[in-house]
């Protein structure tokens, strides 16, 4: 009997070590084991600050995330990261709010294929609008790109419906009144050292690598944007906000320079459940300092920045729960 009670004993302890083992083995990083999550997330040029932000969103969410297999990759920018999420093809990305607003509403270059699955995921920061030209092209202002040699953006970019509307507000006829170039910020730094453009329009967070790159390589310098252009387009547009690039910020910038801006958002679709979301944005903002040693465009981000100046647009459930937790929504 006392054999047979040993015995018992020992299959006990036995079974008990194995069934540890198997939890144990369910969890990495503190998430239970669950089948994977792909998350892609397409970025924008590879000089511009959302190519980067794309790669440290991804080595993050994969590090903090045991079930998360996220991937960034270089797009043509905005437009074509809302294009690819409405698609199916990514899961999270980056925009301006004002197309974030038009491919909710399925307005301008969303026209009749409205995303009513769009949902912010986080408030980033502002992206200015730099116009950046040679100093030796004669350009002082929008309206003195009218005949030049232009670069606008990539075809479904931000830039170029940026590059569109302010143009139009200054008074020149776009396309018509210039000889625009569909390139981006890669291939306007060849061409404007070449002397081939004369000016480019880059729209990404402060400083970006191709306007650093075209003021120390390319004889480059910053444009302001009129007052009155701004002011225009904020009485049409309500994302638009008046922003100053600091002096110094790139190469021979001895003034400020006064430009339009938007809000930049990182962006996700309703179908991705409640809790991934969730634990992408919780992941996101206690690794923030993190994030900004290698993303200066972050260096100022808070957490109230996370639900502000959005346009209306609509919070991701699983975003809204973080937000709730951590007091920036009620």
């Amino acid at each position: 009997m006392k054999r047979v009670l040993l015995l018992i004993l020992a299959t006990l302890v036995i079974l008990s070590g194995c069934i540890g083992t198997t939890d144990e083995s369910k969890t990495k990083n503190g998430q239970e084991d669950r089948e994977t999550v792909v998350i892609n997330i397409p970025t924008a040029a590879t000089t511009g600050a959302l190519y980067p932000l794309g790669s440290s969103l991804a080595k993050l969410w994969n590090d903090e995330l045991g079930y998360v297999k996220a991937n960034a990759q270089a797009s043509n920018g905005g437009i074509d990261n809302l294009n690819l999420l409405q698609s199916g093809e990514a899961q999270v990305s980056m925009a301006v709010t004002s197309i974030m607003y038009q491919s909710y509403k399925g307005e301008a270059v969303f026209e009749g294929r409205p995303n009513e699955k769009l949902r912010v995921l986080s408030g980033l920061y502002y992206n200015p609008n730099q116009v950046v030209v040679r100093r030796d092209a004669g350009i002082d202002s929008l309206r003195d790109i009218e005949g030049k040699n232009f670069a606008s953006g990539a075809p479904g970019s931000t830039t170029e419906v940026e590059t569109k509307l302010h143009l139009e507000e200054a008074g020149v006829d776009y396309p018509d009144g210039l000889n625009v170039q569909f390139v981006g910020f890669t291939e306007a730094i060849d061409l404007m050292r070449n002397k081939q453009l004369d000016g480019a329009w880059i729209m990404a967070g402060l400083p970006t690598a191709a306007v650093t790159e075209i003021t120390t390589t390319a004889n480059g310098k910053l444009v302001p944007i009129d007052e009155e252009v701004i002011a225009g387009l904020k009485g049409k547009y309500p994302w638009y906000a008046e922003y100053t690039i600091p002096a110094g910020t790139y190469e021979g910038q001895e003034q400020d320079i006064t430009t339009s801006a938007i809000k930049m958002a990182m962006f996700t679709s309703a179908d991705l459940p409640e809790d991934v979301v969730y634990d992408l944005t919780k992941a996101f903002w206690e690794n923030i300092d993190t994030l900004k040693q290698s993303n200066s465009a972050l260096k100022d981000l808070k957490i109230e920045d996370a639900v502000t100046d959005l346009a209306g647009l609509p919070l991701h459930d699983g975003a809204i729960k973080y937000y709730k937790e951590v007091g920036v929504l009620k």
